[in-house]
Formats: structure tokens, sequence, C-alpha cells
């Protein structure tokens, strides 16, 4: 008996398409969306820069929506003018101490806060968060009175006031930042497992130890977010001191922008030269920390 092997013709494949996944249109619209408002956001900036990089002469004749006339000029006038180097030194005077006892008076609300269980927890926190729901400019008359009335030592203000003097910059700012920071310290630090409170209580440690070497320690990536922001918003800050300071030498750089404009005429692109100068050290700070504030803001992201 044989048997023959029947042998099937080989079936040639057809090639397989793949189901592409079109994009929806709704995608599109959003592409659209975003980048119509990012060129919104940017275009003022953006004008900005470019006219102060501008003759006043060319663009009076020209109009601002014409390209020509660029010159350096403005940058050395608007610094000249507003005597920048007085300014940025007030500035540091009331950002640095300010920033440091917002955040130190913070973190520790923020300890007591999240470590310790009593009735008046969330009341004490509304309490310190309430500065920032409340607009700052209605405490205006208030805050103006007892600046006047506050008497300081001459070697503390040259006015023997609380009134034109650092401190009350000072302590405006930290009254109304203190809040914000102690509410997102408290957050953070409530998410710390409390077995290492637990291990350092067994240690011996005391509460100010546990605060100093362990709670604050673990708490540098928010503290280093918060410390971006606290710089970039009380060394921008304008109101208070245009309203809580008379001697022009004392003012911060910001409100030195004051001394650009003319009573009758104002240079615009000399304006928007000094706008840009008082604005280079918080673009500096903020990328020299971009790594710390993303990591702050990101932190627990990723926590179930």
């Amino acid at each position: 008996m044989t048997t023959t092997a029947s042998t099937a013709p080989a079936r040639t494949s057809a090639p397989v398409r793949q189901n592409k996944k079109k994009t929806p249109v709704s995608r599109y619209f959003t592409h659209v969306f975003l980048a119509v408002i990012a060129f919104v956001w940017a275009f003022p900036v953006l004008w900005a820069v470019v006219n102060a990089f501008r003759d006043y002469q060319y663009t009076s004749v020209n109009g601002y929506v014409s390209w020509g006339g660029f010159t350096l000029k403005n940058f050395t006038d608007a610094w000249e003018q507003a005597n920048f180097s007085q300014h940025f030194i007030n500035s540091v005077i009331i950002t640095v101490p300010a920033v440091i006892l917002t955040l130190f008076l913070a973190s520790g609300v923020a300890f007591v806060i999240s470590r310790f269980s009593w009735r008046f927890n969330i009341v004490m926190l509304g309490l310190f968060t309430a500065a920032n729901l409340l607009p700052q400019q209605s405490l205006l008359i208030p805050l103006y009175r007892m600046a006047i009335a506050v008497p300081l030592p001459e070697w503390m203000s040259d006015s023997e006031l609380l009134y034109d003097s650092y401190w009350m910059l000072i302590l405006v700012n930290v009254a109304f930042q203190t809040g914000f920071c102690a509410f997102v310290l408290s957050n953070y630090m409530k998410t710390l497992p409390r077995e290492l409170y637990e291990a350092a209580m067994v240690d011996g440690a005391s509460i100010w130890r546990q605060y100093w070497q362990l709670t604050l320690p673990l708490c540098r990536p928010p503290l280093a977010a918060l410390a971006t922001l606290e710089v970039t918003w009380i060394y921008n800050e304008f109101f208070w001191a245009t309203v809580l300071m008379r001697t022009g030498d004392k003012f911060p750089v910001t409100s030195a922008l004051n001394a650009l404009k003319g009573q009758f005429f104002t240079d615009l692109n000399l304006l928007a030269a000094g706008s840009i100068i008082v604005a280079i050290p918080t673009l500096v700070i903020f990328f020299a920390l971009q790594k710390q504030f993303v990591a702050g803001l990101t932190l627990g992201a990723n926590k179930g």
C-alpha cells in the first residue's frame, strides 16, 4: 500500500493592514486653543522685550508697529535714573528675612497641626489661611494707622516709627504669606510615617528635636518649592511699599519703577527696559531652583 503525500500549495499571505487610530478632531481644536492662549499670554512680554531694545525717538516717528531703531541705551538710562543698585539692596533686605521668617513660622504651625491631634487643629489652620482669603487692600487703613502709631528705636528706624521702615514691609509680607505656606506644609507633614516619631520618642528626642532634626530635613522639597514661590511673590510686591513708605531711597526695586514715569510724559521703552531689569533676578532664581521646585510640587503625586 503506497501513500502519496500531497503538498498543499503555499498560500500567499495578504499584507496585514494596521488600523491607525485617527486623531479626534477635538484634539486639534485643543491644540489650537492652547496655542492661542499661550500666544495671548506671551505677547505682552515679548512686546515689552522688543520695545525695550528700541529707541523712543524711532518709535515715536515710525510707530510701535515697525522694525528698527534698536539700542541698548534704554537699559543704562533706566539703571541710572531709577538707581537700581540701591533699590536691589533694599529688595534683598526685605525679601530674605521675610522668606526665612515665613518658612520658619509656617513650618512650626504645620508641625503642631500635623503632629498633634486636638480639637482646634482645623480652626487654627483656618485662622492662618484666612489671610490669603481676605483682600489685602481691605486692611490698608488699619495697617497704615498701626504703622504710624507704633514707635521704634532710632537704631531700628530713622523715622522712629514702624511706618517708613523695612520692618513694616517684612511683617506685612510674613503675615500674608504664612497661612499659605502652613497649609502646604501641614498637608505634606501629615504624609510622614508616625513610626518615625514613635521611634524618636523611644530614643528620648524632645519635641524641638523632632521638629528641627527629623521633620525639617524630610521637608526639604516642599520648603524649596515654597522658597521659590515666596521669593518671587515678596520680591515682586509693589502695593505695600508704595503705601507704607515715604522715603524714595528705601523703596524696593519694583516700586522704584515709579521713578521712570514722568508727570506729563512716560517713555514706555525706558519703562519696559526697567521692567526687564527688575524681572531678571526672579528668572535666575526660578531656573536655578527649577529642579527643587518641580520636585516639591509633584511630591506625593504617585502615592495612592
